[in-house]
């Protein structure tokens, strides 16, 4: 679509309304946290960083993503691989339940966590925890993540051409290395876009996390968790910089995002 420069009031009066739109949703929000966690000085926003429970909260949260990656990666691979390239009984039911997360409460998805693991729920474990542990952390991370990485991949897989894969095994190529030499270079940019989605999106689970971690501190408390007491703890310097580092992160997840939509283009 070729792009023109507006003459014409309507135009014009369109793009201010999407300027001050994203000024009052974006922008804004990003000066109003810049402007109170530095309220003070620079010395409170560094010694708020360095707090133990403050270290710990990332240190979950980098974890319950790094784990969240791992496993959304290679289960979503597979998942987009037998949703394309196989037939089976109740297949667009199970293509619909992907999107599930998109429009299941997150706090709804920690609270099943409780009821399917803990104190005498439905698989409750008995010989660890689950709930109120890491481990349920990680598969309310896991569930409000999943979706990225197989709609990412789908269509990506789904416009393939058979002719190389085909050629591969007449020649007598295993299927992973068919799928390591010929499909993978061909999805990669899709499985990128999806993991850096996933990135994103764990980085800032707040509903699933919570529920299902207790939001116990120094424990089950993540980042996001901890801006959340802290507000209550009236600690505003510690939930302006812990915030501050979120959206650091969330703008460098942006800008990768970016650059893979500018190479997708080319």
């Amino acid at each position: 679509m070729r792009e023109i420069t507006p003459r014409s009031p309507v135009g014009i009066a369109l793009i201010v309304i999407m300027l001050g739109y994203a000024g009052l949703l974006l922008i804004s929000p990003l000066v109003a946290i810049l402007q109170g966690a530095f309220a003070k000085g620079i010395t409170p926003f560094l010694n708020a960083l360095t707090q133990p429970d403050v270290i710990h909260a990332f240190q979950v949260t980098f974890s319950l993503t790094f784990g969240a990656v791992v496993i959304n990666t290679v289960f979503g691979l597979i998942v987009a691989w037998v949703l394309v390239r196989h037939r089976f009984p109740g297949k667009r039911i199970v293509d619909a339940l992907v999107d599930a997360p998109f429009v299941f409460s997150p706090v709804i998805a920690g609270y099943v966590l409780i009821v399917l693991f803990g104190r005498g729920g439905w698989f409750e474990p008995q010989h660890f925890q689950i709930v109120f542990a890491w481990p349920a952390m990680l598969l309310g991370t896991v569930f409000v993540s999943l979706p990225f990485v197989i709609r990412e991949v789908q269509p990506v897989l789904a416009s393939l051409a058979l002719e190389q894969e085909e050629a591969a095994y007449t020649l007598g190529s295993s299927p992973w290395t068919t799928f390591r030499r010929i499909v993978l270079p061909q999805i990669w940019r899709g499985l990128l876009y999806g993991i850096v989605l996933t990135i994103a999106r764990a980085l800032g689970e707040f509903g699933a996390v919570a529920v299902a971690g207790g939001a116990i501190e120094r424990l089950t408390e993540s980042a996001t968790v901890f801006v959340f007491r802290a507000s209550l703890d009236r600690n505003p310097i510690g939930a302006y910089s812990v915030s501050i580092v979120l959206c650091l992160l969330s703008v460098g997840i942006l800008t990768v995002m970016s650059l893979l939509r500018r190479r997708a283009a080319r």
